[in-house]
């Protein structure tokens, strides 16, 4: 979608310095492109400002669609890094996500599970400390959502799980990732996976329940 917009974003500005190039005869852009050359250079006042405003557009597009920090995802109120602890370490999605098999919801670590490791290991780190202030006050971490579906939609993270889909299937390498980058989940995803696994596509009986 975003590459949509901005193509038509640029297309639409190329219409415009053609419009304004040819003085609303835009064919001459073809017929008689040297003439139209030097329109242009006649009209390189507004040219410049037609210019300037479309680096502005791409440069907002850039920075709400593709900037550096939509790469490596949302900020969690601890640096909590899954290549770390899902990776280097080996522990089991299973150990923090502790409702994934048996449930629909996969279950957010709460900060006794946070805990039950760092209250020795590291455990005077700042980071660790905040998990402490967050015990300490009965709050439970605000951990920042990042995998979102249509809220008419149900993933059954059971379901899946026992039927042997591994987590990484959705949610990719995440052994690989400190801050996990995100998605928000279309149809298209799903269909084309239960299509490949040769499974349920009914709507009511598949997901829209």
């Amino acid at each position: 979608m975003e590459i949509l917009i901005t193509t038509f974003i640029l297309l639409t500005l190329v219409g415009v310095v053609i419009l304004i190039g040819t003085r609303g005869r835009p064919m001459r852009f073809f017929t008689a492109f040297g003439e139209t050359l030097v329109h242009v250079w006649e009209n390189r006042g507004p040219m410049f400002w037609v210019g300037a405003c479309v680096m502005l557009v791409l440069g907002f597009l850039f920075f709400f669609y593709a900037s550096p920090a939509t790469r490596i995802g949302a900020a969690q109120p601890i640096p909590f890094s899954h290549r770390l602890h899902a990776g280097h370490k080996a522990i089991d999605c299973r150990f923090c996500h502790s409702y994934v098999d048996k449930s629909i919801h996969p279950g957010m670590p709460p900060v006794e599970k946070c805990l039950f490791c760092h209250n020795y290991i590291i455990a005077n780190h700042p980071e660790i400390q905040k998990e402490h202030d967050y015990f300490n006050t009965d709050t439970p971490t605000p951990w920042v959502k990042v995998f979102t579906l249509a809220e008419h939609v149900v993933f059954n993270h059971e379901r899946h799980i026992k039927r042997d889909i591994a987590c990484e299937s959705c949610h990719g390498e995440v052994r690989d990732m400190d801050r996990l980058k995100g998605e928000r989940f279309k149809m298209g995803f799903c269909i084309e996976c239960h299509r490949s696994l040769d499974v349920n596509i009914g709507c009511w009986l598949a997901c829209h329940n």
